[in-house]
């Protein structure tokens, strides 16, 4: 990730935390994020390099109306410094920085197959023993790996997938002499 959206998160973390705001920060910046989402519109002004800044500021004014002081003043902040169409990446920053000091594994769980529920709280249920922490886990299918799983957490990445077995003795077949 550029600096820039690590120092917007940090600060905005840093402010929330001090005024005991975490969650509501949190879940105010999400629902934003979400709605930019959803209204393509929105995006596209967020986006726009051309669209005076005070453009945007204003529209942001009329939209937020009386949401959280925090995020309606950070939001109007990134307007400002032409910094609001980087949004979704800063409020992903600040959802890793809040994981992060409540001491929660944010992890990527990638299968072949869609795990039933059972399956995936089992699969969890191995991740939080093994590391010692709470887990939040996203899943994703993707067929390609033929079987197995792969794990991403952070920089951090188990692929005992088939696929990735595969690949690791093509490799070695292929360097071997």
């Amino acid at each position: 990730m550029a600096s820039p959206q690590r120092t917007y998160a940090r600060a905005l973390y840093e402010a929330a935390k001090e005024k005991d705001r975490l969650d509501a920060v949190r879940e105010e910046l999400g629902d934003f994020v979400e709605a930019q989402r959803q209204v393509p519109e929105l995006r596209e002004l967020l986006r726009n390099p051309q669209l005076d800044k005070s453009v945007k500021a204003s529209a942001l004014e009329e939209l937020l109306g009386g949401d959280e002081d925090l995020v309606r003043n950070f939001l109007l902040l990134l307007a400002e410094k032409n910094r609001a169409g980087e949004i979704e990446e800063i409020a992903r920053e600040f959802d890793r920085l809040v994981a992060q000091a409540e001491g929660i594994l944010d992890v990527e769980l990638t299968t072949a197959v869609e795990l039933s529920d059972q399956e995936a709280r089992d699969v969890i249920t191995q991740i939080e023993k093994a590391s010692g922490r709470k887990v939040e886990a996203t899943q994703r299918v993707d067929p390609n790996l033929i079987g197995g799983l792969v794990l991403q957490a952070g920089s951090l990445r188990l692929d005992s997938s088939v696929r990735g077995r595969l690949d690791r003795l093509r490799q070695e077949l292929t360097t071997r002499r």
